[in-house]
């Protein structure tokens, strides 16, 4: 029987293609951040690593460092992707008969990172003395370079300096993955200055769910307009940006047997839910096709702790983000929210 849900593919069964993705991050570079804060001086070293691991990227440092990343498993998913007319920061995917939400709430749960509004940095007035003016004499651009060599030399001057710079390098560098030639902004600078507001803002979700919702479409509509009479056998490359590891960790989660078959072993008491996989084996395709194919899938929810439904910040997201039910016989995706 035919899966009504099937109308709703962003990209039509019949279009399914072979992929081979490269991710843009640089997960392997987070020995730099370990190093910098080896250096920080005696008197400052309790006290900033324990107020680097209270960042909004401190949960990263704690993540399994040989997970190997499947490129399989995130076509797979992103082929299967649903259209719908709700707001554009949600995506819904079509599990064979189950229909499967990637939400903030799935996203905060997985790497507790938070949503704030971009602030208004031009409110930080200029004390004249923070690390944009210690280390870099307040020029106008600072390049990955410049701001490498400080990390490296681990001279720092005061409290929390290391992990200012430590948080900058490692948004840029390392989560967004952007390029050699790349500047670092000012108001990035001014920001890390005030480390709760610069936890609390939406580096990283934004950016990430950009790529996700907008890599697939953007190169199967390339594949149509060029592979005209093409072999239908060729396995097509594109790059996927942002935070890819939470597609990853996220599908381990509602495909229960799919990080049970390869090897990813679950440590259950981490929180948040990136710290609870590791992946040592590398998932083939064969095996990973009869998962995704198979009809009698079974699929979870992401589901919170205790004490992560007992924290506010929780509390306030799910509330103001819901989970709609999803009812048969629908002809649209319109009602289930973002």
């Amino acid at each position: 029987m035919r899966n009504m849900w099937n109308d709703f593919l962003k990209t039509p069964e019949g279009d399914w293609y072979k992929g081979k993705l490269t991710r843009h991050d640089r997960f392997k570079v987070l020995a730099l951040i370990d190093d910098a804060l080896n250096w920080v001086p005696k008197d400052f070293t309790v006290e900033d690593r324990q107020r680097s691991m209270a960042s909004c990227f401190g949960r990263f440092m704690s993540m399994y460092r040989g997970m190997i990343f499947s490129d399989g498993v995130i076509h797979r998913l992103l082929l299967r992707e649903l259209d719908h007319n709700g707001p554009t920061y949600g995506m819904w995917f079509l599990l064979m008969n189950h229909l499967v939400r990637f939400s903030k709430v799935k996203f905060y749960l997985i790497t507790e990172l938070r949503f704030g509004v971009i602030p208004d940095t031009s409110l930080y007035a200029s004390m004249g003395n923070e690390i944009h003016q210690r280390y870099f004499l307040g020029a106008n651009e600072v390049s990955f370079e410049e701001l490498r060599v400080v990390l490296t030399l681990g001279e720092f001057q005061e409290a929390y300096d290391a992990v200012k710079l430590c948080l900058i390098y490692m948004l840029n560098w390392i989560l967004m993955r952007v390029d050699e030639g790349f500047k670092i902004p000012v108001w990035q600078f001014q920001l890390v200055e005030d480390l709760a507001a610069f936890d609390a803002y939406a580096h990283v979700y934004r950016h990430s769910m950009w790529s996700f919702k907008h890599v697939l479409p953007r190169r199967h509509e390339e594949i149509r307009q060029q592979s005209q009479g093409a072999d239908v056998h060729t396995v097509e490359e594109y790059n996927i940006y942002g935070l890819s590891h939470v597609l990853l960790i996220f599908t381990f989660e509602v495909i229960p047997d799919l990080g049970l078959q390869f090897g990813a072993r679950r440590v259950t008491e981490l929180s948040p839910h990136m710290l609870k996989w590791e992946l040592t084996k590398q998932l083939r395709g064969k095996k990973l096709h009869k998962i995704f194919s198979a009809w009698i899938l079974a699929t979870t929810e992401i589901v919170p702790t205790t004490a992560e439904m007992e924290a506010p910040y929780f509390t306030g997201l799910s509330k103001g983000e819901g989970e709609p039910v999803c009812r048969g016989g629908q002809s649209s995706l319109s009602d289930f929210g973002p």
